[in-house]
């Protein structure tokens, strides 16, 4: 048997995990590096019995050790940044765990799997092939085949004959053409302007008077027909209601309007948006419709901005309940 003067730091250390893993089949201890398991195992792997007073010296000086300490520190960026949460900019972080990976000091494929598909594609298609068929072996499944399907048809087959020869790679070399990876992902043109023209144009339009987007509507037709039918696809009024929004998804939505503007709402939709009042009162409790039909009745004559000013507000609830992901739209095919 040891005698607890006889043993090293990181035999106390093994006795420690040993005692820990009795209470826990489930202990996790992936979060130390590579060397410091390793090193942790093979004192375990060389232990044998140990006593009880040694066991409980052990015990008592690991409890006064944590009896010292006054606060912790993460000991890595990406603890230190899981750590901040929201407290930093995401530029900032970004930033942060870019540095980090390309010094050395961080894994550079997390961040490459963090990229958007679109610089995915521009990588894999300026890249050596060699150097994209990697990319593509180390990237999520699901990314990679969005990406992969946007290729030429004979970039695609290259890339995918050199995923074939890609098996006896060292992790050092993948750690370099990662780096390699990210300072080309830092060096392609970002846009002024990250939001596109199409979603830009709809999201104004959707609050716009219907006078006013019909006309902006027409223009378009007339100077961009394509980039018109992209713009009415990005539109979402009141009147889209009934083709876009599900069912189940109604009395989540109406929970979110007050009473007073969504009678205003439906009591003022007109020919056009008819089928959208219908479409709300059919999929909410029978018990709140005939009330709402009832109290529509004692509506007086309203304002048209006013009615657009509700429809607005009912527009708006659904899209943030969208951005939430409370909801999810359903795509137009053509809507007019």
């Amino acid at each position: 048997m040891m005698a607890h003067t006889a043993l090293n730091p990181r035999q106390k250390a093994a006795i420690i995990v040993r005692l820990l893993m009795n209470g826990d089949d489930d202990m996790n201890l992936s979060s130390l590096d590579k060397d410091h398991q390793a090193a942790l195992a093979q004192e375990m792997a060389g232990m044998d019995l140990i006593d009880r007073a040694t066991r409980d010296a052990v015990i008592s000086e690991f409890c006064d050790s944590l009896e010292s300490v006054g606060v912790t520190f993460p000991g890595g960026l990406d603890g230190t940044l899981d750590m901040l949460g929201g407290s930093l900019s995401d530029d900032t972080a970004n930033q942060l765990r870019r540095i980090a990976a390309l010094t050395g000091k961080g894994d550079p494929w997390e961040r490459i799997a963090a990229l958007s598909v679109d610089k995915i594609i521009a990588l894999a298609n300026q890249e050596a092939v060699e150097i994209a068929a990697l990319m593509f072996s180390k990237l999520p499944v699901s990314k990679a085949s969005e990406a992969f399907t946007a290729l030429g048809p004979t970039r695609a087959r290259a890339v995918a004959h050199a995923m074939s020869m890609t098996g006896g790679v060292t992790i050092e070399a993948l750690h370099r053409v990662g780096q390699v990876l990210l300072r080309a992902a830092d060096a392609l043109p970002r846009p002024a302007i990250e939001k596109p023209a199409v979603d830009r144009v709809g999201a104004i339009l959707n609050f716009a008077s219907a006078e006013i987007r019909d006309s902006v509507l027409q223009g378009l037709d007339d100077d961009d027909a394509d980039f018109a039918v992209d713009v009415r696809k990005a539109i979402f009024t009141f009147a889209h209601i009934p083709t876009r929004i599900q069912p189940r998804d109604v009395p989540r939505i109406v929970r979110e309007i007050e009473t007073p503007v969504l009678l205003r709402a439906l009591a003022g939709a007109s020919e056009t948006n008819a089928a959208s009042a219908e479409f709300i009162l059919s999929n909410i409790s029978q018990r709140m419709a005939e009330g709402l039909r009832d109290e529509i009745g004692t509506v007086g004559k309203q304002k048209q901005k006013d009615i657009e000013d509700a429809m607005s507000v009912v527009v708006a609830a659904i899209r943030e309940l969208e951005a939430a992901g409370e909801l999810v739209m359903v795509v137009p095919d053509d809507e007019g």
